[in-house]
């Protein structure tokens, strides 16, 4: 029996490695979006400052990365969060945890003073003393499962002092910032201050 090589064509085995490359890098395509589709969904989420009231911490206009609540939910004072309370305003908002569950809250407006289980806060992040009486009763002890929000920018914000917000419930938490990646103008210098970029404390 005659023994016969099979011979290929070059050009054919040439086509048919591109067409493998194209495969596979459209199919790495299609998992890198499929990633971030996902990420962005569950895990991660950009979320653009509107207001003054977290100045000087945080400007009007600055973006934020911001861990989703089904992956961070133990809320501890100092975080800055991420809430949705309709009674209070249908788009998102921006405040600290001033206290959690469990815990007592009480501001003496006349000294601009915050306590949290009859201790003083230290609020070098504030940019003024606490001095306005948005209407909720105090000392006020906040329900297990809550929080208490305030703004840094204590005189020009809306949060947990007004009766219309009040403690706010932690399944209205979207999630924490930990991130500032884009910086919006500063209201005092103009400018977009780039050294601020970085990690949320």
């Amino acid at each position: 029996m005659d023994e016969r090589e099979i011979q290929t064509d070059p050009g054919t085995e040439k086509g048919e490695k591109e067409s493998w490359s194209l495969f596979e890098w459209f199919q790495a395509l299609v998992c890198s979006v499929l990633v971030v589709v996902l990420l962005f969904t569950f895990a991660i989420r950009l979320i653009g400052v509107d207001g003054l009231s977290m100045v000087p911490t945080l400007q009007h206009g600055d973006r934020l990365l911001v861990v989703n609540s089904l992956l961070y939910h133990d809320y501890r004072q100092g975080d800055i969060v991420i809430a949705r309370k309709e009674s209070l305003t249908a788009d998102p908002i921006v405040k600290r945890v001033i206290a959690v569950g469990g815990q007592k809250v009480d501001i003496d407006f006349s000294t601009g003073t915050v306590y949290v289980d009859d201790m003083p806060l230290e609020e070098d992040y504030i940019n003024e003393l606490t001095l306005t009486d948005e209407g909720t009763q105090f000392p006020l002890w906040v329900p297990e499962g809550s929080v208490f929000l305030m703004g840094d920018n204590r005189n020009h914000s809306s949060d947990s002092r007004s009766s219309r917000l009040g403690t706010v419930d932690t399944r209205y938490l979207i999630g924490k910032a930990v991130l500032l990646l884009y910086p919006g103008v500063d209201s005092v210098s103009g400018k977009r201050e780039f050294s601020r970029i970085g990690l949320l404390e």
